[in-house]
């Protein structure tokens, strides 16, 4: 599932998620209360998350999403490089953080780790 409220940014994330001939992207949305929702319907096993979102920021969305699936892996695509806020998302139990400068060759790597039960955070930010 791709939660991202940019369309160009949308798309980019569904193109290079559609490289992975085993990845399919089930469903967009583009604010944090539906992605809440379709999170209930699908139960996805893998959200690209955005944190910046109308209606419910992506944190708070992760923490609701996260309590009813905690099977489903987040994974935050966003530029915003402030330590505290990539501590938070990660609290959360999300289990990766790219940087949107770094998703052309960080997303799909973040993806292969997070899939296969690691972590991944973009080498640009020291936590």
């Amino acid at each position: 599932m791709v939660v991202e409220d940019y369309a160009s940014w949308s798309h980019f994330l569904c193109s290079t998620l559609g490289q992975k001939q085993e990845l399919r992207v089930v469903c967009v949305v583009s604010n944090g209360l539906d992605a809440v929702e379709k999170a209930k319907q699908l139960t996805p096993d893998l959200i690209m998350l955005d944190i910046g979102l109308p209606q419910l920021d992506g944190i708070q969305a992760a923490r609701r999403i996260l309590a009813f699936a905690p099977q489903s892996k987040i994974i935050f695509v966003s530029e915003n490089r402030d330590l505290d806020i990539v501590e938070e998302t990660l609290k959360t139990g999300a289990c990766g953080y790219v940087l949107k400068s770094r998703a052309a060759s960080d997303l799909l790597v973040a993806v292969e780790a997070v899939l296969a039960g690691g972590t991944f955070v973009s080498e640009h930010i020291s936590l």
